[in-house]
């Protein structure tokens, strides 16, 4: 519990918001700095930013790409007030660099306008006082007092642009959605399933079919289900006693109340049909797991029963001829 308590702590006083522009390690900005606080004095050993931020530069690697506004950094950071550590990355997490987006600064002196003169392989070390954090209104911890100062030490392990981050994101997408497909049709071809595959990738098959019409978005929906993972671990069912839920599970069909995968396959099926929806990762939970027993990027499977389907009223109210924005189909 202590080191919850001290990696939140940390987390909040590494967060703080970070300049608008970028800031180049450089000669400059150091005379700058000693031009525009004449009077601060820093401590032995350290220079001021223009806006007071004190910082020395420990290792100052060849390289210009500093982080801006938005950009995405992962750092080294061991935040402390004298002997007492506030948070340090190497321990608390599990050596692995914090990562997180460069906000815009909060305050004069904020530590980020530091980060942001940084390039990957720079170390440098940054001080704040408990003086002009209390001023900002952050939290602090009881024992902290004005005239302490928080010292971080930091190294910068990577810098990405907005931009390189998201054509990153499309390239990860892009070698998922292969991934996905290989492991269902694996699983298909192993299981002899016949299924029907849909234009977003996922697929399904029909067991039994039902009466009337195909489900809709804007209807709502009442479902069986139990949900697995291509390994045959089951990690939720509304059928299944031992998870303590043997109700029906209703939802409005197409509202994004449940994982892509569902508001789409469902649609094939209709009151009273049972079947199962095979659904890659991508439109199921992806690589953020909502719990142990589904890993990141995992496909999943579902075997699911239609119990009913019903339009509420006020849809039918604002129906008419013609398209409308609820009547089941897509319209972008």
């Amino acid at each position: 519990m202590k080191k919850i308590v001290l990696f939140a702590a940390a987390a909040t006083l590494c967060a703080y918001p970070a300049l608008a522009q970028t800031k180049s390690k450089s000669k400059t900005t150091e005379t700058k700095a000693g031009k525009e606080s004449k009077s601060q004095r820093p401590a032995p050993g350290y220079k001021l930013t223009p806006n007071g931020l004190e910082y020395k530069i420990v290792v100052d690697q060849p390289g210009v790409k500093t982080p801006q506004v938005g950009d995405a950094v992962e750092m080294h950071i061991h935040t402390h007030v004298g002997d007492s550590t506030l948070f340090n990355s190497r321990v608390l997490n599990n050596n692995n660099p914090v990562p997180f987006n460069v906000p815009a600064a909060s305050f004069n002196g904020d530590p980020v306008e530091g980060f942001m003169m940084m390039s990957p392989g720079d170390s440098a070390v940054f001080r704040v006082s408990i003086d002009s954090l209390r001023k900002t209104g952050q939290q602090l911890l009881p024992w902290m007092k004005d005239g302490d100062m928080i010292e971080y030490e930091v190294s910068m392990v990577s810098v990405k642009s907005q931009e390189e981050v998201k054509r990153e994101m499309q390239e990860r997408a892009g070698r998922q959605v292969a991934i996905d497909d290989s492991l269902i049709q694996d699983y298909l071809k192993r299981n002899n399933i016949k299924a029907v595959k849909t234009p977003s990738g996922m697929y399904y098959k029909i067991g039994t079919l039902g009466l009337g019409e195909m489900a809709q978005k804007d209807q709502n929906i009442s479902v069986n289900y139990t949900g697995k993972t291509l390994d045959g671990n089951v990690f939720d069912s509304n059928v299944d006693p031992k998870f303590g839920h043997v109700e029906p599970f209703q939802f409005l069909l197409g509202s994004g109340h449940v994982i892509k995968g569902w508001d789409e396959g469902l649609t094939y099926f209709n009151k009273g049909a049972k079947g199962t929806l095979f659904i890659p990762s991508y439109l199921a939970y992806g690589a953020q797991s909502p719990s142990p027993a589904i890993p990141a990027n995992s496909v999943l499977i579902f075997d699911v029963e239609v119990v009913n389907l019903e339009t509420p009223s006020i849809r039918m109210e604002k129906g008419g001829a013609g398209h409308s924005s609820g009547d089941g189909h897509q319209h972008n």
